[in-house]
Parts: C-alpha cells; sequence; structure tokens
C-alpha cells in the first residue's frame, strides 16, 4: 500500500498496518503489526534509527525503533489544542516534526514535546491562493510541500515561504543531493534546483510492464512501487 527508503537503502513497506523492513540486499530484518494504532497514512524514515508512523484518520503519530517496535511512551495523540485538524505529518532535524493544520491551514514545527518552535501563519493568506498538499518532507534544512495542483512549496526551518517549485502531478517527492525525483502520470521525473531544469527520466528496460504508482532512488538502486508488488532494479552507473 505504501513503502520508503532511507539513506542506507533499507526499505519499509506497508501492507494493510503490517509494517516490514528490508536491507538494501532484500533480507528481511523486522515486522510489526499496528492494528491499534489506526490506519497508517505515513511512513516516514527521515531518521533510520527512528523511523516515523502516522495515522491521519486518528491523528496518531509514533516514533520506532529500528527494530519496528514503538519507542519510549508510545504513540502519541494528536487530537489537543494547537493540533485539532492535523493531516499530514513528517520529521525533520534536531528531533522535530511538522505538521500541517487542514482547518487553520498553516504549518508549525514541533519539537518531541509538541512544543511550537515555528509558524508559517495562514497559506491562503501568505500565498494567495488555498493551498491542499498531499504530502511533506524536510531535507537540507528545508521543507518542502507537495501541492499536486499548484507545485512544490519550499520553506525554511523558521516557517518562511522561499519558492515554488513547478513539480505538478506529484503526490509524493524524494529530495536527494539537490535533486527532487517523483512521479505523475506513471512516469519518473527529475528536477534539478541548481539548473532550475525538469526532464522525464526513462523507466530501466523491464519485462514488468504494471503501471508505476511510486518510486524512489538509493544507492544505484531504483525501487517502484506497482499495483502488487515493489519492483527492485539496479540503475546503469
Amino acid at each position: 500500500d505504501l513503502f520508503t527508503t532511507d539513506e542506507l537503502g533499507e526499505l519499509y513497506t506497508l501492507r494493510g498496518n503490517d509494517l516490514d523492513l528490508y536491507d538494501q540486499h532484500g533480507k528481511h530484518l523486522a515486522q510489526n503489526s499496528f492494528n491499534s494504532f489506526g490506519p497508517i497514512s505515513r511512513i516516514d524514515a527521515f531518521s533510520s534509527l527512528k523511523p516515523m508512523i502516522y495515522s491521519k484518520a486518528q491523528a496518531q503519530r509514533a516514533v520506532l525503533y529500528n527494530t519496528l517496535r514503538i519507542h519510549g511512551g508510545g504513540a502519541t495523540d494528536l487530537n489537543r489544542p494547537g493540533l485539532p485538524h492535523t493531516i499530514l505529518a513528517c520529521m525533520g532535524v534536531q528531533g522535530c516534526f511538522w505538521f500541517f493544520d487542514e482547518r487553520d491551514l498553516q504549518l508549525m514545527r514541533m519539537d518531541g514535546q509538541l512544543k511550537t518552535l515555528a509558524n508559517t501563519g495562514r497559506l491562503d493568506q501568505l500565498l494567495g491562493f488555498t493551498p491542499a498538499p498531499a504530502y511533506m518532507t524536510e531535507s537540507d534544512s528545508k521543507l518542502y510541500l507537495v501541492d499536486p495542483v499548484h507545485g512544490v512549496l519550499v520553506f525554511d526551518l523558521f516557517g518562511t515561504f522561499m519558492r515554488t517549485l513547478p513539480i505538478l502531478g506529484a503526490s509524493t517527492i524524494q529530495v536527494r543531493d539537490g535533486v527532487i525525483w517523483s512521479v505523475s502520470n506513471g512516469r519518473m521525473n527529475r528536477y534539478d534546483m541548481r539548473l532550475l531544469t525538469i526532464e522525464e527520466v526513462p523507466w530501466p528496460a523491464s519485462a514488468d510492464s504494471l503501471p508505476t504508482r511510486d518510486a524512489r532512488i538509493e544507492h544505484g538502486r531504483l525501487y517502484r512501487l506497482m499495483p502488487d508488488r515493489i519492483l527492485v532494479e539496479r540503475l546503469d552507473q
């Protein structure tokens, strides 16, 4: 249903609420079922030692050990003042988290105790349109908020809006080494943040012709989420 990778090339897969972890060679490392947590809508492996899961439906967040067991004091209930309508969450540097509040249309950066460190204020007033983000991720001290219609909105760690990148139609992105990878309409695109260029990247020749729902690249390997499997292919160097 969902998958992600970390910078070690490890693969996290979700089927229902069963989360599995594999190393970059396909060896199964860990498994856990989160049936009491609520439907998982995000796996964030920003920190490979402490990945995060998030349930939009239950407004819960949990940090995991790398064995996929819930860390410390258990899951955090986000149904509290200051976070009443959270629909997106992701991890960041210094043990912090980002949340998007759908009602107040604002981004909030919080520490591990959910103390607010930064707040964008209402984004509709700031941007001149009402964003409908589908995903967000932090990389290199910037937050990337993915709006499939308007593009990728970039903010600094203080919540200051920086620019909009013309990446349309994507529901997720991967930011690595100055490049943003995304999948739109079954095609993979590469946006170079230094050259400000975007190009389609052809899929490797493969006998598998099923459509690609999402993809990531780690350590010379392409991970493709297909309707019924995850296909891992080596890239030409």
